[in-house]
Order: C-alpha cells, then sequence, then structure tokens
C-alpha cells in the first residue's frame, strides 16, 4: 500500500508533475506543476501561478488526477485527488512561496514566477503506474539518527562558547546531515545583508562575505524565516553570480566571495531563529542529488533552533581573572609598520591596502587599534566593547562575539599582521606583527 509519507522524492520537484482536469465540453486539461507539497498524511497542495483553466475546470468539477514522479528512481505515482480549498496566506502559503522564489530565482524568473494561491486536494487514492522499464532501486540520502541528533545537540549546548557552538554545529552538518560543505552566516543589522563567520569543506573560507536578503537560498531563507532546499541543482545559476548581478559596482572593490562547492547539486538553508528573532542562517552542501530531504531539515531545524538560542545569549558579566598563559605580542611601538586604513563611510578596513572587513566588525577592529595606540593595551573584554560609546553597536540582542569571531577568522585567512586571540572567557587579545598606523580615510580616497 502506497501512503504519501513514502514519496518525498516525488515532491523535491527535480521532474514536474502533471495535473489533468475536465471541462465543461468534457475535454481534459493538462498542465504542469512547478511545486506540489505534501500537507499531511492525506492531503497535498499545489502551486497556483497560472492556473486559468485549471481553476475554471476545478469551479465545476473538484475531481484532478496528479501525476508524481519519483526524482530518483522515475518512477511515477498516479494520485485522484478531489479540490478542497484555495490558501493565499498563513504557513502554508508562506512556506509554498518561499521554495518558489528560491527555486524560480535560480533559474533568473524571479519576475515570471508569482505564486498566486495554494490549492489544497484531498487524497482519494494512490496507484504506481506501469513502465516500460524496470525502476532502478533509490540511492537514499543518509539518515540522521536520534542518537547522533542527541550527541550534536549535546555539543552544542556544552560548548564553552559560542566559536564552539558553533564548530559542534559544522561538525553536526557534515556527520548527521551528510553535508559535504557547510557555513554558518549572521545577520548584519541594521543592514539587511548576512555575513559569513565559519564554513567547513571549502576550498576558501570566505569570512566576512555577504549575502543580501532575497538573494538566493541563503538570502531566501533569511527573508522569509522559511527553510529552503533544492535536490538537483546542475542547471541553475550560482548564488555567487546571482549576488555579483546585485552588487553595485563600487561595491565589488570591497567584495569578498563568497565560498561555493564545486560541483555541488544539493543544498539547503535553514534559519538561525530564536524567540520569532532571525540570528542568521546554516547552509549546508553536497554534490548528491537529493541530499536533503524532510529528515534532513528536521534535524537541521533542531541545531539551528539551539544554535540561534546560543547567538542571542546574554553576553557574560565581568570575567575571573586569566589563569592560563597570553600568547606573546609584538609591541606596538617596533617592528615593521602596519598602514592602517578606515574609512568611516562603511566602517571598511584596509591592511597594507588589503581589503579586510566592512561594517560593525570594521569598526570593532578600528576601536580596538586605536585604543591600543591610545592607551598601550592590547587586552580588551567584551563588556567594555559592547559599553563603548564611539562604536554605536547595534541593539544588546546582536551578538558581539559572533561579530568577534568573524573578525578572527577573516584576520587569519588574509594571514594578517594584525590578529585577534582568545584571552579567557568574554576576553580577546590584539596581537600585532609590527607597529601600527592608524589612518581615517575621506570617502572616495585610497584604492578602489
Amino acid at each position: 500500500m502506497i501512503r504519501l509519507a513514502d514519496l518525498d522524492d516525488c515532491f523535491e520537484g527535480v521532474i514536474p508533475s502533471v495535473v489533468a482536469t475536465g471541462g465543461a465540453d468534457g475535454l481534459p486539461n493538462i498542465s504542469y506543476l512547478s511545486h506540489v507539497t505534501r500537507v499531511d498524511d492525506d492531503h497535498i497542495a499545489l502551486s497556483n501561478q497560472f492556473f486559468g483553466k485549471t481553476a475554471a475546470n476545478l469551479r465545476r468539477n473538484p475531481c484532478a488526477t496528479i501525476l508524481l514522479v519519483d526524482g530518483r528512481t522515475g518512477a511515477q505515482i498516479r494520485v485522484e485527488a478531489i479540490f478542497v480549498r484555495s490558501e493565499t496566506e498563513g504557513a502554508l502559503f508562506d512556506r509554498v512561496a518561499a521554495q518558489l522564489a528560491a527555486s524560480s530565482a535560480q533559474v533568473g524568473m524571479e519576475a515570471t514566477m508569482q505564486l498566486k494561491a495554494v490549492d489544497v486536494f484531498r487524497v482519494l487514492s494512490l496507484q504506481a503506474t506501469p513502465t516500460q522499464a524496470p525502476v532502478p532501486p533509490a540511492d537514499r540520502a543518509i539518515r540522521p539518527e536520534l542518537s547522533a541528533l542527541a550527541r550534536a545537540v549535546a555539543a552544542i549546548d556544552v560548548a564553552p562558547d559560542l566559536g564552539g557552538a558553533c564548530e559542534a554545529a559544522l561538525d553536526a552538518a557534515t556527520a548527521l546531515l551528510g553535508a559535504e560543505a557547510a557555513m554558518i552566516l549572521m545577520r548584519d543589522h541594521p543592514r539587511e545583508v548576512l555575513m559569513t563567520v565559519l564554513s567547513r569543506g571549502y576550498e576558501t573560507g570566505g569570512a566576512g562575505a555577504e549575502v543580501p536578503f532575497g538573494i538566493g537560498a541563503i538570502g531566501i531563507a533569511a527573508a522569509t524565516r522559511q527553510v529552503i532546499r533544492g535536490g538537483d541543482l546542475g542547471r541553475v545559476r550560482r548564488l555567487s553570480a546571482a549576488i555579483e548581478a546585485s552588487s553595485e559596482p563600487e561595491a565589488r572593490s570591497r567584495r569578498i566571495r563568497l565560498p561555493g562547492l564545486g560541483g555541488a547539486l544539493s543544498h539547503m538553508a535553514v534559519p538561525l531563529c530564536s524567540g520569532g528573532t532571525l540570528a542568521g542562517v546554516l547552509f549546508v552542501e553536497a554534490r548528491r542529488r537529493l541530499a536533503f530531504g524532510r529528515e534532513q531539515e528536521a534535524a537541521a531545524m533542531i541545531l539551528a533552533r539551539l544554535l540561534a538560542a546560543a547567538m542571542r545569549a546574554p553576553e557574560q558579566g565581568p570575567v575571573p581573572a586569566v589563569e592560563q598563559p597570553l600568547p606573546a605580542a609584538t609591541p606596538g611601538d617596533g617592528g615593521r609598520p602596519i598602514r592602517v586604513r578606515h574609512y568611516g563611510y562603511d566602517d571598511s578596513i584596509f591592511l597594507d591596502d588589503a581589503y579586510i572587513i566592512k561594517g560593525v566588525a570594521g569598526r570593532i577592529l578600528a576601536f580596538l587599534i586605536g585604543s591600543h595606540l591610545a592607551e598601550g593595551r592590547d587586552v580588551f573584554s567584551n563588556r567594555e566593547i559592547r559599553l563603548a560609546a564611539s562604536l554605536r553597536l547595534p541593539g544588546y540582542r546582536d551578538n558581539l562575539e559572533t561579530r568577534l569571531i568573524l573578525l578572527r577568522r577573516r584576520l587569519e585567512e588574509k594571514s594578517a599582521p594584525i590578529r585577534l586571540v582568545s584571552a579567557g572567557r568574554g576576553q580577546v587579545r590584539l596581537v600585532l606583527d609590527g607597529a601600527p598606523e592608524l589612518v581615517a580615510e575621506a570617502p572616495g580616497e585610497g584604492q578602489a
């Protein structure tokens, strides 16, 4: 007996489904479907973008026949169903609209594929159709085990700091979800963009790479707070190309390239939400088709919610004295000069003509260097950084620790002569391989 719960691979949109309805004159009408979604064990939903004739037929006769196609094997399932209702708002509509927006953007048809409604049908029967050739066995996705998920949750929960929690989440993404590459992006207030903090499995790290809200799977997941999955991406426009096309020419010289997995056929973008607040996005990729199904999505949502809660956790209060020895730092008044240019209009930082970072993270780096030059110290607490009025940091819930992780990783990736290292819980140390010279540049000055 066939059940809807057994047909997940038919709802991935790899091979278009077909719906047939009957007109008043008795003639059948056939339409292809971009998205069919399983609502529950008895209902499916069809995305309605162009359903003129189909909608008219259903008003007269609510019966329809739908052909579903398994994206892995090509097996076909005939569905007899009856039209129940149309939805133009609500959780189901939002979920289908987000998925449609992502898949349409991947092929450059975002302006054409606009969801009008979601048509819900009650399933009357399911029947496998005969095929001329034997259907090969499905190459199933890696199924996350409950015990492994419990261990991953515990690893995130007991991590000593946010950096450890992010690393534990990336470990789980590769081992538990079967991803070959993964990245964590944070929301950058007040701008509507995401910034890459940590990544795993890519040739380049990409710390500081930006994704605007609404662009590609990552940006749409952030804008809609919906999980976005793609299972057959061989012919779609890559996210990096979409970001390039959306960027202003003058901003491209300050753009860090987003890392990508060569030959990726599947991806999943999971919003990091806690208490109704978006903290960022967890993004995973794999070279296998249909690598991420409903079970992987459920596991990823658990990990994402826990990581988002860690990102939103209040900063630690006063910290105890550091008991472990700190790494040695080159005194700021010795060694080769390091020219640090700070552009106030976007808070971008250049070290010896190499672009490093911009935005709040750039402002923090300029503050640390300026404080070192003015006061001769190199250890700073998270608390004093947050309370520094000159930094104009966003709201309390915008996690400072995440920005420090991003800044530390970006400096490491650039092999910069300035680094940040942990100086104990809630403290960071500025390590200098020379003598910094901080220069405040006016807009339009310096290298393009």
